[in-house]
């Protein structure tokens, strides 16, 4: 690579090399020497040798590289160079060796406890700054010690992930799933997944936390996992009789629902109905609920017709069929389940519905089965791997204090338009 090199030796008779090029240092940083200067310094002061050939890192801010280490280099030796250093992260020197928790305070430009404090979750830390922690820890590949960490706090290091029975079946699940071991792993968490019908003796020395993702009232298990001596978080309201969680992360069920339903009405429907999932979880309930407050307010019938917690295209095509038959003026189907709305296409089909046209048809879970369908069907984007990641994140708050019990936060959703509801 062309470009011009400052060399400077220092107490050990050692040089240490430095190369710009065009102006501008490689891997995408542009900065100016004053800021610098102090990095260069320490390399200088290091006695090694820097590799000239090797890439940069242009992920790191070469001013995030110990902003106020040592004395600036003597303007004889800084010349005129606008910008220096072919790679500052060199002078970590974690070749061979995993990185450090010091390693990463160093790159921060923080101090150690600030980062140890911005990696789990604990102490008054910006969440800007925390995020800035989490991104420049997974640059140098730092893993903390979770042993160690156990050993310090007198924890096990471990939270559990208690999903729906049926998890296994529906896409949804297993994206919050992901979604929450990797909040976990930012704050040096293993995620450890519970049985849905295991015991809650023992718990409190297995994990830290707990938690728990569409609890449902008639769950038996779930009034001793609540008592098990360790904070939970519900993703989603307890409606059982139990003791309340420590935290709940809810999905606004209500206001999505309304949305999809006010959409279809927009299209021209004076009758949507509503395949909504049986049981007693939170938001199936919600979702009957809102159907029957929807129509009471605009003096209109919406038919509810009830189908599986986890439904199956094939399951929803007959139901639909059903419906269709039975009630010839629907003139709207909105599908609850996960995955199941395109049975409702096919069933609109061989009724000879013309989908978007003369029967909007949407679903209350996006997924890749809604957004692959012919015609792709509107529907309500949860993001289900942000929803795990927001659980972990508040039983994480949680268990450093950073966060009250009784806390209860919202995640986002967003509706999908597309081709199904559009006439």
């Amino acid at each position: 690579m062309s470009g011009r090199r400052l060399s400077s030796t220092n107490d050990t008779g050692k040089s240490s090399a430095f190369r710009t090029a065009g102006g501008r240092v490689p891997g995408g940083m542009n900065v100016n020497v004053r800021d610098v200067t102090g990095a260069i310094g320490q390399l200088v002061r290091s006695g090694r040798v820097t590799d000239p050939e090797r890439p940069a890192c242009g992920r790191i801010p070469l001013d995030r590289v110990w902003p106020r280490a040592g004395r600036r280099l003597r303007r004889n030796e800084a010349g005129t160079f606008r910008q220096a250093v072919r790679n500052p992260l060199h002078s970590l020197d974690v070749t061979g060796r995993p990185a450090t928790l010091l390693d990463v305070a160093r790159v921060s430009g923080l101090s150690k406890s600030t980062v140890s404090d911005a990696l789990q979750g604990t102490g008054r830390v910006a969440e800007a700054t925390r995020e800035r922690v989490r991104r420049v820890a997974r640059e140098l590949g730092y893993r903390p010690n979770s042993a160690a960490r156990s050993l310090r706090r007198s924890s096990t290091g471990s939270i559990g992930l208690r999903l729906p029975r049926t998890a296994t079946r529906l896409d949804y699940y297993m994206s919050l799933a992901f979604g929450a071991v990797e909040r976990a792993q930012e704050a040096g968490l293993d995620v450890m997944l519970l049985a849905p019908g295991g015991s809650a003796d023992g718990l409190a020395a297995r994990v830290d936390g707990l938690v728990i993702v569409d609890p449902d009232a008639e769950d038996a298990a779930l009034p001793a996992l609540l008592d098990a001596g360790v904070p939970v978080v519900t993703g989603e309201r307890y409606p059982g009789p139990a003791a309340a969680p420590h935290g709940v992360v809810v999905c606004d069920t209500a206001g999505s629902l309304n949305a999809l339903l006010d959409h279809v009405r927009e299209r021209g429907a004076r009758r949507p109905a509503l395949l909504a999932p049986d049981g007693t979880s939170a938001w199936a309930v919600a979702l009957r609920d809102t159907a029957a407050e929807w129509a009471r307010a605009r003096d209109m019938d919406v038919p509810v017709r009830l189908v599986p917690f986890v439904c199956s295209p094939a399951e929803a095509e007959e139901a639909a069929a059903a419906l269709l038959a039975g009630d010839p003026e629907v003139d709207a189907i909105v599908c609850a389940p996960d995955g199941a709305a395109p049975g409702v296409l096919r069933s609109a089909k061989r009724a000879g519905r013309r989908v978007g046209t003369d029967l909007p048809v949407a679903s209350c879970v996006d997924g890749a089965a809604m957004r692959n369908a012919t015609p792709p069907v509107t529907a309500v984007d949860l993001d289900p791997a942000g929803y795990g990641r927001a659980c972990a994140d508040l039983l994480s708050d949680l268990l450093a204090g950073a966060e009250q019990p009784g806390t209860v936060r919202e995640h986002p959703w967003e509706l999908r338009l597309r081709d199904s509801t559009r006439r």
